[in-house]
């Protein structure tokens, strides 16, 4: 069974998943097996058979379970979604539609030869950091400026920008690895790298973390940040540089959390998540974070099942706040316990595991360190809020990708998706050659 063949009968499941999700719910919420439920799963199924003809067709050789893989988490935000609110779940699947004429006209345009994208890495670059100056032309929210306004549309920048900046460095450091490493001088035992070949480098990445702490995106700063050691690492084999760039974080933390009161709130409320006058602060306070440790313990093991816990209460303030993006993964332990939150996170595992497997093979260095980079930082996304959201570390707001509500980063993902498919396609090509 060749590649292909395998992606489309790995696409059953999710269809499955789909089908059995909705009709959990439809019978709980109305006692009733409604046809819908298999109406919905055939609805993607088809969309799914959509673009894995589009794969077929341009990147035969390419991985055949990321997709089917990512088609899982799809349909596990498109279920819990509609659980919490069927508007939400309506204009997720309208945005799921949109991520996948993304992910196809991004396979098709770079289907000959991805690696074109180092011809224009300032100009990535650049655009990636207009991208996140944008969200200052809006209003913040919880103190942190996120969004930007087109008309009734709402984007977040930042999740495009986190790929254009991934690419701008896996391509400059390709450029320059070598004389990184050549040109290392050693000082109290530690090698530092040269920094006269680190200018533009730290020029635009820098740009874009000033411009993250600007906006407060805490949650894009940490993914940013993370994704660049990776790639560092990567491309110079030098864990000293590593070290190097966490100390400076943790300098930079510290300094934030003296300077930036909201931070400091979110340091208290996850200190000190119980704290009865964190508790009760209606702006900063740690009711989120109590209501989420909350919930999930209700999930137990098993969890209470679709429809039946108790997520939100009439008409006034929810149980769990923001249930249907920064807290979904408490919702999903919630209805589905420990045992359907582990669940997603292999999933997650898995399609990491097939990101740097990518890596791994692929035969040129920006190819490489362009599938480190993005899955570096699809890796670090998903720590960054479930980690949050189960009080490991210091809440964040990003979305959990795939499942979380929210079309900017349907649409990013999706993106990313197809760069990864991109290099595994000619990566496992020249294997066999």
């Amino acid at each position: 069974m060749n590649a292909r063949n395998r992606e489309l009968f790995a696409l059953i499941p999710a269809s499955l998943l789909v089908t059995a999700g909705f009709a959990a719910v439809f019978i709980q919420r109305d006692d009733l097996l409604s046809d819908l439920s298999l109406t919905y799963g055939l609805i993607f199924l088809a969309l799914c058979l959509a673009a894995h003809l589009v794969l077929r067709m341009t990147l035969p050789d390419a991985d055949p379970y990321l997709f089917p893989l990512v088609a899982v988490l799809a349909c596990f935000g498109l279920v819990v979604l509609y659980r919490l609110d069927e508007d939400f779940a309506r204009e997720q699947a309208q945005w799921f539609v949109v991520g996948l004429i993304v992910f196809t006209a991004t396979i098709v345009a770079l289907r000959h030869d991805h690696r074109v994208l180092e011809r224009y890495r300032y100009i990535i670059a650049l655009g990636g950091i207009l991208l996140l100056l944008l969200p200052r032309l809006g209003n913040p929210v919880n103190g942190a400026y996120l969004s930007f306004n087109m008309g009734p549309i709402s984007f977040q920048p930042a999740e495009l920008a986190k790929i254009a900046i991934v690419i701008f460095l896996a391509s400059y450091l390709r450029d320059t690895r070598q004389v990184l490493v050549v040109g290392a001088r050693r000082f109290a035992g530690i090698t530092f790298p040269p920094l006269k070949h680190l200018g533009p480098l730290l020029a635009v990445w820098g740009t874009a973390m000033v411009l993250l702490f600007v906006i407060q995106d805490l949650g894009s700063s940490l993914m940013f940040f993370g994704g660049f050691l990776a790639l560092v690492y990567v491309a110079t084999n030098r864990i000293s540089f590593v070290l190097i760039g966490l100390a400076l974080f943790a300098l930079g933390a510290r300094v934030l959390y003296a300077i930036r009161p909201t931070i400091e709130s979110r340091v208290e409320a996850w200190l000190h998540p119980f704290d009865r006058e964190l508790y009760d602060q209606e702006i900063g306070g740690s009711y989120q974070i109590a209501q989420s440790i909350f919930t999930q313990a209700d999930g137990g093991f098993f969890g209470e099942g679709f429809g039946q816990a108790l997520i939100r209460l009439g008409d006034g303030p929810p149980l769990l706040p923001a249930a249907h993006t920064d807290f979904i993964y408490a919702a999903i332990t919630a209805e589905l316990g420990l045992l359907g939150a582990v669940a997603v996170l292999l999933v997650y595992l898995l399609i990491i595991e097939r990101g740097f497997k990518t890596a791994m093979i692929a035969t040129d260095s920006f190819s490489k360190l362009l599938a480190t980079g993005l899955t570096a930082v699809l890796a670090l996304q998903v720590f960054v809020i479930v980690g949050g959201v189960t009080k490991l570390i210091p809440l964040t707001g990003v979305t959990l990708p795939f499942i979380s509500y929210g079309g900017s980063s349907i649409v990013a993902n999706f993106i990313l998706l197809a760069l990864l498919l991109l290099v595994s396609d000619r990566a496992r090509r020249e294997a066999v050659q």
